[in-house]
């Protein structure tokens, strides 16, 4: 597809924090899941690095260029509703950036990478310490990320697939294909 067929979706910001989120993520859930103690280490830094990029992406949400706005991905109850019944029936339009639902997945993501990277943090020091509701609580939160990612890769897959588009390049790249026509919303 020539150049002219493509437009920049993501910015280098928004694409080096969404590879860097997921990359802790998997590095923190793998390290956590691992018997040896030795991986302690990897499992809290993949925490704090997670953390951070949730905080340096809601800033860049705020100040980011076009798509990297929560403004312009973030849509009102009555939007997304409309989209899931279009997604339901086969009939949902194409987006440039994220869908109603993609969206507010991405938000949930974050706040659920957040809360990971705070309760991890809190369990290492002396206040809380050894307190088992939070060690519950921040393993229920490592199986809500994982059941979300999970849900986010499915909806990558099918939406990819719906509107002929290679979501993961788009995200690698930061380009996607040009509307046509009426094909976008």
């Amino acid at each position: 597809m020539s150049d002219a067929a493509r437009l920049r979706v993501w910015d280098a910001a928004v694409r080096v924090l969404h590879w860097t989120l997921a990359s802790a993520v998997a590095t923190a859930w793998i390290s956590g899941h691992w018997p040896p103690r030795h991986f302690d280490a990897w499992h809290h830094t993949a925490g704090y690095v997670a953390g951070a990029a949730v905080v340096l992406r809601l800033a860049w949400g705020w100040a980011g260029s076009g798509y990297a706005r929560l403004g312009q991905f973030l849509r009102g109850p009555r939007a997304v509703l409309a989209y899931a019944r279009a997604l339901r029936a086969g009939r949902e339009p194409r987006y440039l950036g994220h869908n109603p639902l993609g969206g507010w997945m991405v938000v949930l993501l974050w706040a659920v990478a957040g809360a990971l990277s705070l309760t991890g943090w809190l369990y290492t020091t002396d206040w809380l310490w050894g307190y088992e509701w939070l060690s519950d609580l921040h393993a229920a939160l490592a199986w809500l990320i994982a059941t979300l990612v999970a849900g986010h890769l499915g909806g990558v897959a099918v939406t990819g697939w719906r509107h002929r588009e290679n979501l993961v390049a788009s995200m690698l790249s930061g380009m996607k294909r040009a509307p046509e026509g009426d094909d976008i919303a």
